[in-house]
């Protein structure tokens, strides 16, 4: 871990300095990349770096920075949960996810999570550094393509107008066992990475089974086996990209 927080417990960086920025992310040659772009502005600089949630949380408790750049995949706690817990601990903290994954899983995900904005890795860096501006500007930050479905999801949000895939319609656990199922983890192993019982982890099963309409468990690992190998295979072109 690498982090450099300054000021005194608890507090923000003054006003009329430049704005400090954390990276949560468990790819060197990304925090690398973003870091060496922030450290040419005049406007911005580099609070820490850290590669997973427990690293950040150690840092936050002695000093907080005024936003957070948080990477989904992480190891362990994954950047949901963790920005969850941020919200609630560190309310003042503006965060704004920088991820490989495709929007319309985990943007939505993030955003009633309490992100300020969501923006693809595959983006340009300087795209990255002028989202990060104008989320500290207290504005929101998505995508075109995003920001249209978001309205499109709103304009239908009426009796019988749900519009969400079935992917889209899992819950944020659910969504987690299901990609712990398509990397191969059996149901104990999942109980133990995720702190829940196996009877818990058996439940949420059947109802990424029922939301998939899929027939059993056989059925249900391939699914999530197929799922898990395609955003692999999306996150390695965005990285060669």
């Amino acid at each position: 871990m690498k982090s450099s927080p300054k000021g005194s417990v608890g507090t923000k960086a003054s006003a009329d300095g430049p704005k400090r920025i954390m990276l949560v992310d468990d790819h060197p040659l990304v925090t690398e990349g973003v870091a060496a772009l922030i450290r040419v502005t005049t406007d911005l600089q580099v609070f820490a770096e850290v590669g997973s949630a427990e690293e950040a949380l150690k840092v936050l408790e002695k000093d907080v920075p005024d936003l957070m750049l948080l990477d989904i995949s992480l190891p362990g706690v994954n950047g949901i949960e963790l920005l969850k817990d941020v919200r609630v601990r560190f309310p003042d903290i503006y965060v704004l996810v920088l991820s490989m994954h495709e929007e319309g899983v985990y943007a939505e995900r993030a955003l009633r999570a309490g992100a300020h904005g969501y923006i693809m890795k595959m983006e340009p860096g300087l795209k990255v550094v002028e989202a990060i501006r104008q989320v500290l500007r207290g504005e929101l930050y998505v995508s075109p393509t995003l920001a249209a479905r978001m309205l499109k999801l709103f304009v239908s949000n009426k009796p019988g107008g749900d519009t969400r895939t079935s992917m889209e319609k899992l819950s944020d656990r659910e969504l987690q066992v299901y990609t712990q199922i398509g990397n191969g983890r059996s149901t104990r192993d999942i109980a133990v990475e995720l702190g829940l019982s196996v009877k818990t982890v058996q439940t949420y099963r059947e109802h990424i089974k029922r939301k998939f309409a899929l027939r059993g468990a056989a059925e249900l690992v391939y699914h999530a086996t197929q799922w898990v190998s395609s955003e692999n295979g999306s996150s390695l072109n965005s990285a060669l990209d």
